[in-house]
């Protein structure tokens, strides 16, 4: 067994049981399982959010309208009526979301608030604008806000297209489009299908008719720039790409068809930038672009660099019979000199096929290679700096302390094959971490819950452990294994953070996060990617998202996204402040089953260890995260 495993992530009871991967038996200590609750700080107690409706003019808002909070990944949180033009939402979660008011025969009204940063009240004010039956499909353009039953139907089609079943997709996005005629997201999914079914023309036709509906696009702007290069003409294709990425700028789809359309410009200098703009936004995702960025790179004289670029791409993709017989010619140019015409043909054919969009589905946030957040330009940013004195807290932490308890509470829901959410379920629980460093180089994370006096129960028995421990890939003791790279100065909550992505180093173990099915079954290490936002002023983490590199085949793990945001608690005894976790959003799809949870954190009790390893008395904390109330809303 390895000892240096941290801790687990998801667990699986009754029948099966995804458990911790042991490090070392902690001794048990009595510890309350009842910590008393402080008082609610400005920077924990969950905003209200107070819309105003109005009609054209000022004139009065139509009885049925509705307004609707959803979060940026698409999840909706609530839909409430609006009532002498006004809907308030209690003590919403901090989230940036989009606010949307609807009304039969009025255009969607849509505007924009951010409960993140902001005191106790975030207002926002729309106007309801009559609509003509052209205008009326334009209106809802997400599939978010469309009604149950055509989001259902929609997302059978979905379903039909990621299984290659040609007609049954065509069969309900035909009833979806019976329902919303000329919306975007309908006529996109048409241009998906013609696609598949190998009508290009066709779905070129969609496309540009989604274009027409929403000018807007991104997937179909995609789309289109694709196709003309595919054609070779990277004259077309460029104004549609240039307005992709006015709308997504860290797209990295974007940049790599930005970087063909310059090579087949004649312009490697740009197409050399544009490709490693590609690969610094996507990572692996991005690697198809090495060969393009390879050509590039030897034909402004970089041979030596464009050769490492081919090396390292073919240990990746070894079985690229283009890319081995491009290396050839690099390496060995009097035996296979010649026009390279073909193999520029080729790498054009390959980063195409490379950058196809995937079929979307929206329940799950977007992977972290999806796209890289904005950062401030200019900003220089020393990554070992950075990672040093991140790690530098963590030890401290794990120094100073030897257990914290907490509320725990839980939101559970389901999300059924049409990506919509259902079966909600809210538990609390009595939590508790242990942090020991086992042995020199040696760290245990160890959580323990308690519900009622009795052992925990986890909805559907999947257990979501090992949160706590996500933060060690900081630690001195891991972040060697990881790769590492600063991205840049942003800002998180208003104040300045470094924005740093790391992903798993193949040559290193995996000591992290860890699955295991049953009690007695096997664990499976997993290889993790992420981002992490390192206040620029104390250089805590203040937030952190990961997804798993692969799936775990072997456990019918297919997916698994965490968020999750830490904050200053600070205690009563001894003026003891710490960044602990205050939220975490999960989501995870094992054995077909698809699940989003949110943990909340608050009432938090310290218990610190001094040089003799003497456990000292609880410390209370003077602040607290909110809970959940009815899958939403805070609870005292």
């Amino acid at each position: 067994m390895i000892v240096c495993r941290v801790a687990v992530l998801l667990s699986i009871s009754s029948s099966f049981f995804l458990a911790t991967v042991a490090v070392a038996q902690v001794p048990q200590v009595s510890l309350p399982t009842s910590p008393s609750s402080g008082t609610f700080s400005s920077m924990y107690v969950a905003p209200d959010v107070e819309v105003t409706v109005k009609g054209q003019n000022g004139g009065r808002v139509p009885k049925q309208t509705v307004v609707r909070l959803v979060n940026l990944s698409g999840q909706i949180y609530d839909e409430i009526p609006v009532k002498n033009g006004r809907a308030r939402f209690s003590r919403v979660p901090r989230n940036e979301y989009r606010v949307v008011a609807k009304a039969p025969g009025y255009q969607m009204a849509e505007g924009r608030v951010n409960t993140v940063r902001g005191g106790g009240l975030a207002t926002v004010s729309l106007e309801l604008r009559p609509i003509s039956d052209a205008e009326e499909a334009a209106a809802d353009r997400d599939i978010a806000d469309l009604s149950p039953k055509t989001q259902k139907e929609i997302g059978k089609a979905l379903e039909a297209l990621r299984a290659n079943q040609g007609s049954e997709a065509r069969a309900h996005l035909e009833a979806a489009q019976k329902q919303v005629p000329n919306n975007a997201e309908v006529e996109y999914l048409f241009g998906v299908y013609s696609a598949q079914m190998r009508d290009p023309a066709q779905a070129q036709v969609h496309w540009n008719r989604t274009l027409t509906l929403n000018p807007n696009h991104l997937s179909a702007l995609i789309e289109v720039g694709q196709a003309r290069l595919m054609q070779n003409k990277p004259a077309e294709a460029r104004p549609y790409l240039n307005r992709a990425l006015e709308v997504e700028p860290s797209s990295w789809r974007v940049h790599a068809l930005l970087a063909e359309a310059d090579y087949l410009e004649r312009q490697p200098s740009d197409a050399i930038k544009q490709a490693e703009r590609a690969l610094e936004l996507g990572h692996e995702k991005a690697t198809t672009i090495q060969p393009l960025l390879a050509q590039a790179l030897a034909e402004t004289g970089e041979k030596e660099r464009a050769i490492q670029v081919l090396q390292q791409y073919l240990k990746a993709s070894p079985g690229d019979a283009n890319a081995v017989a491009q290396l050839e010619q690099l390496e060995h140019p009097k035996a296979a000199a010649g026009d390279d015409g073909g193999l520029r043909g080729q790498l054009a054919q390959l980063n195409t096929a490379a950058t196809a969009l995937p079929v979307p589905a929206a329940w799950m946030p977007p992977d972290v290679d999806e796209k890289m957040p904005g950062v401030e330009p200019g900003a220089a940013c020393t990554l070992k700096e950075v990672v040093r004195h991140a790690g530098e807290q963590l030890v401290n932490l794990t120094h100073d302390v030897d257990r914290f308890t907490a509320t725990e509470g839980l939101f559970d829901e389901s999300i059924n094959r049409w990506g919509l959410a259902e079966k909600p379920e809210r538990r609390t629980y009595d939590y508790v971490v242990s942090m020991q460093e086992i042995r020199p180089g040696f760290l245990g994370v160890e959580e323990y819950r308690s519900s009622l006096g009795k052992s925990a129960e986890f909805p559907d028995g999947v257990i979501t452990s090992g949160l706590p421990a996500l933060v060690m890939v900081f630690h001195p003791f891991y972040a060697g294994n990881y790769e590492m790279n600063c991205e840049g100065l942003t800002r998180w909550n208003g104040a300045p953070a470094w924005q740093v992505h790391f992903r798993q180093r193949a040559d290193k173990p995996m000591a992290i996060r860890g699955f295991r099915m049953g009690t007695m079954g096997p664990s499976y290490p997993a290889a993790l990617k992420g981002r992490a936002w390192i206040s620029a002023d104390t250089y805590q983490i203040v937030r952190m998202e990961t997804d798993l590199m692969k799936p775990i085949p072997q456990i019918r793990l297919a997916a698994e996204h965490t968020a999750i945001e830490y904050a200053s608690v600070n205690f009563r005894e001894g003026n003891v402040k710490m960044w602990l976790p205050q939220t975490a959003e999960v989501y995870f799809e094992w054995n077909r089953k698809r699940v989003h949870r949110r943990h909340t954190f608050s009432n938090y009790m310290l218990f610190a260890v001094d040089e003799n390893q003497r456990i000292k008395s609880p410390k209370g904390a003077k602040t607290e995260a909110p809970q959940e109330k009815d899958g939403h809303d805070a609870q005292p």
